[in-house]
């Protein structure tokens, strides 16, 4: 009796201890925001070139992918 008590316990803080250990606060990863750059594809304007193209039956393959124009800083 003794022993077999001693096994469920312990095997309910396994299961238990299993299952903490599994959750987390974030469900999946989220990368920090980054700083615009002049590297940055334009990529609304990506996704409405390839949006007609798929309509009208056709493959797009970028050979110089657009990008985003400098924004010009007001001094």
């Amino acid at each position: 009796m003794n022993a077999s008590l001693r096994l469920v316990v312990l095997s309910l803080s396994i299961v238990g201890l299993a299952a903490c250990a599994g959750h987390s606060t974030k469900s999946t990863y989220v990368p920090p925001p980054r700083e615009p750059s002049i590297m940055d594809n334009d990529e609304a304007y990506i996704a409405q070139v390839e949006r007609i193209a798929r309509r009208r039956g056709i493959d797009v393959t970028w050979v110089n992918v657009p990008r985003k124009p400098l924004a010009k800083h007001s001094d």
